[in-house]
């Protein structure tokens, strides 16, 4: 493959599993394009045209070239300047890496991380929020959160992906959507009943049973674990998590229970006050899980995937290969 297409299945399997559907996304999509036309001619200069295919702020190729061909891939939760040089590292072992991959954004991905966000008003709407709340409610945490990523120092893993001529990219909220898809019709199959039942559940899949076997699997935060569940909510996409005034909205929409990735403390709060279920099932590990639903497309392509950086590569693919 080349990088470039690595790139656009990447994206394509993000609005694939978009909680808005593939209308909705082609929606944002038009809206964008529509903004680019008004634009002056010095504003366009700034434009990223990368918004005008793919809606995901925080997926990008941080560097490289895309017609360049792509074998092995280090593929990582979160890459920095160390798995930059650890790629470099195993080249000069005679263990090629033509690509990097992080899941976490990094460089101009990660600086617009806060464009995504305005997923969760769709996520909210879907589950019984009215939509002017939603947005009225995601407005304040969005500026929030882009003035949170303002001071930060974005492009250091770029940086030294540039001089050592390394490709590098990031796949965030393709992958987060994926997870959340996948782990959303698990539960609406499987229809458990309680807490303990959801955690059972999530750990019958073999990348939330190595993280219980290292001490951070699904963990009930909020709840008992024989308490009925309710109305399961799935909230692992949107950039990262949305501001506590949603669990309210949530509870009285009739959600009982929400399996997150992970949630802070005034969140876990706030959901102990609206009588709000909550499973953690892990960060890391369900970054793991959306990751690998995109890894297994390159290696069914025949790309080789070397993980790192607590990624826990669970292959489908290769089982999918071993039965035929």
């Amino acid at each position: 493959m080349k990088l470039g297409e690595v790139y656009r299945l990447a994206v394509q399997r993000g609005i694939a599993h978009d909680p808005r559907g593939e209308e909705g996304v082609g929606k944002v999509l038009a809206r964008e394009r529509e903004k680019y036309r008004e634009l002056k001619e010095d504003e366009r200069a700034e434009f990223d045209p990368e918004r005008l295919e793919n809606p995901y702020s925080d997926t990008r190729i941080l560097y490289g070239d895309p017609e360049r061909e792509v074998r092995r891939v280090l593929a990582g939760i979160d890459v920095e300047v160390g798995e930059i040089l650890l790629a470099e590292v195993l080249r000069q072992r005679g263990r090629p890496v033509d690509l990097v991959v992080s899941h976490h954004p990094e460089g101009r991905a990660m600086a617009n991380l806060y464009d995504v966000m305005h997923l969760h008003e769709d996520i909210l709407a879907r589950a019984g929020v009215p939509i002017n709340v939603a947005e009225g409610i995601m407005a304040s945490r969005i500026s929030e959160v882009k003035r949170g990523l303002m001071p930060l120092n974005h492009n250091r893993a770029v940086d030294a992906a540039r001089l050592l001529d390394l490709p590098l990219m990031c796949v965030h909220t393709p992958a987060d959507n994926m997870v959340t898809r996948y782990l959303q019709n698990l539960v609406e199959e499987r229809r458990p009943e309680t807490l303990q039942d959801i955690v059972k559940l999530l750990k019958s899949l073999p990348e939330y049973a190595e993280a219980a076997r290292l001490g951070s699997g699904p963990t009930i935060v909020v709840g008992d674990k024989e308490k009925r569940a309710g109305k399961i909510m799935v909230d692992m996409t949107g950039g990262t998590e949305g501001p506590q005034e949603v669990l309210e909205k949530l509870a009285t929409a009739g959600v009982g229970t929400v399996v997150a990735m992970h949630y802070s403390e005034k969140h876990r709060e706030e959901a102990e006050k609206q009588k709000l279920n909550v499973i953690i099932a892990g960060h890391v590990v369900s970054d793991s899980l959306g990751m690998n639903l995109i890894l297994d497309r390159l290696e069914e392509r025949g790309v080789r995937i070397i993980p790192v950086s607590g990624l826990v590569r669970v292959s489908r693919a290769r089982k999918k290969q071993g039965r035929g």
